[in-house]
């Protein structure tokens, strides 16, 4: 695609659709020379310049990357209307597309019926699913993974629920002993799992949680904020398949949430909470008289607990779809090549002399640790965070990140470790962007180099 074309574009069409309503004088106090603006801009680009280069495949830190092009003329095209989806009468064209695109988030699920919508953020996505749940079961608390996302405690303080804990095993997966023992207590009214942590990116055995909380009355919310696009790759043929049982046990969890703004390529802030139940709806019901006016079908707002969400995040995700859709042969396709490259720079890393892995992926995030002798946990963190440092310098830089493993992790990984610490710091990269699978081989590496200087 060609960005500077298609955005041109964009800027006519809407400009054709505006002089369609008849011309107007633009108010003076709204008017900017571009001399002025130009001065600013040059400044304001400059300052662009301290970021880290998301885009590049030599970046591979935190969950960040450009979103497709589509997105982002889809995104600055509805922009430049600014529609809100909050109301029908707030983004009609756009409301519509929201729809369209979450039937489809729905359907890669395996969802017959759904209620969802986009929210700002997975936080936000995540809140609202817990606030259903804190409806459906007064009360109870939240059992969740003790490697899920920090958002599950913290929503659940907003809420006013207790949150528990449930240890993982050896490759950070929700132990199921350990959720026997906690929805024995009665204390628990929903299960959250995570299909794809953000730590060490473990899927949680939906199939195996889902009968032992229908036998305690317990219902499960998927946390697939991260990985829940890949269910494109359950069953798939080749490197990148992935074991169908967990990903297709989600479409019997009572709700998901899923990011687009990670692996469907979309902009920051698109999350999506999606609910097995339409009937949850009752939960939301409010009125809004000076928005719900024009139309007596159901409004966005009605359903969400956001009132202002861009009409636009929709409107880039709609166009999105229609070109890379959710299926195996549109975004599978993407993901397949991030979760090659993974699998890929696993096995260069247990080849290793410099490198050891801490636990091989389940999707497309790395977590592996410098060798060190003596194999202590002080000299592990000290030398990750060595080779973070030093690997963000020089002529040839990657990027990589750090995630800190508790003492117990590490000892249910490599017991030959001395523990002589909590714990330690690891490294970690995310393979997220396609482009990763032909830049595996440099990484590994510059990576082994850095290592073995620290």
């Amino acid at each position: 695609m060609d960005l500077q074309h298609w955005l041109g574009r964009a800027t006519h069409a809407i400009q054709d659709w505006a002089d369609t309503f008849g011309p107007y004088r633009p108010h003076p106090s709204l008017q900017v020379d571009d001399d002025r603006f130009g001065a600013v801009f040059e400044e304001f680009t400059a300052r662009l310049a301290d970021n880290y280069p998301f885009f590049h495949p030599h970046y591979a830190g935190q969950m960040l990357k450009p979103p497709h092009p589509a997105a982002v003329v889809g995104h600055l095209t509805a922009m430049l209307i600014n529609p809100n989806n909050h109301a029908l009468d707030g983004g009609p064209a756009t409301a519509a597309m929201e729809r369209e695109a979450v039937a489809r988030l729905a359907t890669m699920f395996g969802y017959d019926t759904h209620l969802g919508h986009l929210t700002t953020s997975g936080t936000i996505a995540n809140l609202e699913a817990l606030f259903v749940a804190r409806e459906l079961h007064p009360g109870r608390g939240v059992a969740h993974s003790a490697d899920a996302h920090y958002t599950h405690g913290r929503m659940c303080h907003v809420l006013g629920l207790t949150s528990h804990p449930v240890r993982t095993d050896d490759r950070g997966r929700m132990d199921l002993g350990a959720l026997e023992d906690v929805l024995r207590t009665g204390e628990v009214g929903t299960v959250v799992l995570t299909t794809g942590t953000t730590g060490p990116g473990a899927v949680d055995p939906v199939h195996e949680v889902l009968p032992l909380a229908e036998r305690h009355g317990v219902r499960v919310h998927v946390d697939a904020a991260y990985g829940g696009f890949f269910t494109l790759l359950a069953g798939a043929e080749g490197p990148e398949g992935l074991p169908p049982e967990p990903w297709r046990a989600i479409a019997r969890a009572d709700s998901i949430v899923v990011d687009p703004h990670k692996h469907g390529l979309q902009p920051y802030g698109c999350g999506a909470v999606l609910f097995r139940d339409p009937e949850v709806g009752r939960f939301y019901l409010h009125d809004s008289p000076y928005t719900y006016f024009t139309s007596t079908e159901l409004h966005l707002g009605e359903i969400s607990l956001e009132c202002s969400r861009a009409g636009a995040a929709a409107a880039a995700l709609w166009l999105t779809f229609q070109l890379l859709p959710p299926t195996p042969d549109g975004l599978g396709r993407v993901l397949a090549a991030g979760r090659r490259a993974a699998l890929r720079w696993a096995d260069l890393i247990e080849a290793s002399d410099a490198l050891e892995l801490y636990q091989r992926p389940e999707l497309d995030i790395v977590t592996y640790f410098p060798a060190v002798a003596p194999a202590t946990l002080t000299g592990i963190d000290a030398a990750s965070a060595r080779v973070l440092a030093d690997g963000m310098t020089g002529p040839d830089p990657v990027f990589v990140s750090t995630l800190r493993a508790d003492r117990e992790s590490f000892a249910a990984r490599h017991p030959g470790i001395v523990a002589d610490a909590d714990g330690a710091r690891i490294l970690r990269s995310v393979l997220m962007k396609p482009e990763s699978e032909d830049h595996v081989e440099h990484l590994h590496h510059r990576l082994e180099r850095l290592a073995g200087c620290a």
